[in-house]
């Protein structure tokens, strides 16, 4: 009768003291808040965006926020511009440098003294790119000696963006000068750490994990791979002739080959969409026609003329990152793929090839975690 009495006391209300009342009240609102997160929770989406260095995560990320998210505002395009400064200079002192250890002869000897006056410039503190600066830079670009060694950028690292920069120098030089939202696409700096982003896409948050994509980052990842949706791996289609920035003896397409079989024979990725998304289309299309895909992977067939199809070269590394989803240890088990052709600096090829995405690979999931 007495264990009646208590229950009847802690459940009445007008029996308790003001005091309990308040501590009742602030339960129900805590429980009201986790009700509502855990079923906000059910209705995201963790993406895990994976890949080696250069291969376009970020550049991704950057197209998600102007498709699904708010965009770049004036100020923020303003603040990329030193970064983008900071790249015309390293990609110059890049290709001068390379000029002396390739010994390849300037086409106009004067061009010699101005590669020096830029190798001595600190990128670092540059603001804004001043009038003699870009003087010799235009005359550096023009020299038939440099453009020689641009074509043999497979040789050392460059960035991709360089043509792009300095065929579009003098708008970037102008005082006023605002980025566009081409312009931050191409903008290149090393991803550092884990970068976590959201987008609102029609009913579900879609969250993104971007993380670094060099050897000396890829220790962290471990800690994002928990309540993983579905996983992103970019690949870069133009590295099949270049090396690693960290150890200049291991080819690129090789490593991220290993990185892909790696991750996705995971115990952490057992019931995990594999997306991959085969990147740099364009950057191929161009580089296909000088540089022999089988010269560094044999494998690849077909007369030289036929060599320089930019879609058989497309095709080609397609299977050999299918081949990867065969495990070696049980034959028999294979791991489902869905392989798209990517250009990350094509808003409107992100957006097309995000939608069949969406609409398919991601609802599936959404469906397996019964969320829909």
């Amino acid at each position: 009768m007495e264990g009646c009495w208590r229950a009847c006391y802690r459940t009445c209300v007008c029996c308790l003291s003001e005091e309990e009342r308040r501590t009742i009240a602030v339960d129900k609102e805590i429980q009201r808040i986790l009700h509502q997160q855990k079923k906000s929770e059910r209705k995201e989406i963790k993406v895990l965006l994976l890949g080696t260095g250069e291969s376009g995560k970020t550049t991704f990320i950057r197209q998600m926020r102007i498709i699904h998210g708010r965009g770049f505002s004036e100020e923020e395009r303003k603040a990329f511009a030193k970064c983008i400064f900071q790249n015309i200079f390293a990609a110059i002192k890049a290709m001068t440098a390379a000029m002396t250890n390739l010994r390849i002869p300037y086409s106009n000897r004067e061009n010699e003294m101005y590669a020096k006056w830029v190798q001595d410039v600190d990128a670092v503190q540059l603001a804004q790119l001043e009038r003699g600066y870009v003087d010799a830079i235009r005359r550096l670009w023009a020299d038939s000696g440099i453009r020689a060694c641009y074509s043999r950028r497979s040789e050392y690292q460059l960035l991709d963006s360089t043509e792009y920069y300095l065929s579009n120098l003098d708008r970037i030089a102008a005082p006023d000068y605002i980025p566009t939202a081409q312009d931050v696409l191409r903008v290149r700096f090393p991803t550092t750490g884990i970068h976590d982003y959201s987008f609102n896409v029609k009913t579900i948050m879609l969250r993104i994990v971007d993380v670094g994509g060099q050897k000396s980052e890829r220790r962290k990842w471990i800690h994002c791979f928990e309540n993983v949706t579905s996983l992103i791996f970019l690949a870069s289609l133009s590295e099949y002739d270049q090396v690693l920035e960290e150890r200049n003896t291991d080819n690129r397409m090789h490593e991220s080959l290993a990185l892909f079989y790696t991750t996705i024979h995971s115990p952490w990725f057992l019931n995990t969409s594999i997306i991959l998304f085969l990147n740099k289309t364009d950057i191929l299309a161009d580089k296909i026609q000088t540089s022999d895909l089988k010269k560094y992977f044999p494998g690849f067939t077909g007369k030289l003329r036929k060599r320089r199809d930019a879609e058989d070269a497309k095709n080609y590394i397609r299977k050999m990152y299918e081949q990867q989803a065969l495990s070696r240890n049980k034959r028999e088990e294979r791991k489902t793929l869905y392989p798209h052709f990517t250009c990350a600096t094509d808003t409107n090829n992100i957006r097309k090839v995000f939608s069949d995405v969406k609409d398919t690979v991601l609802l599936k999931s959404l469906k397996d975690y019964g969320v829909i």
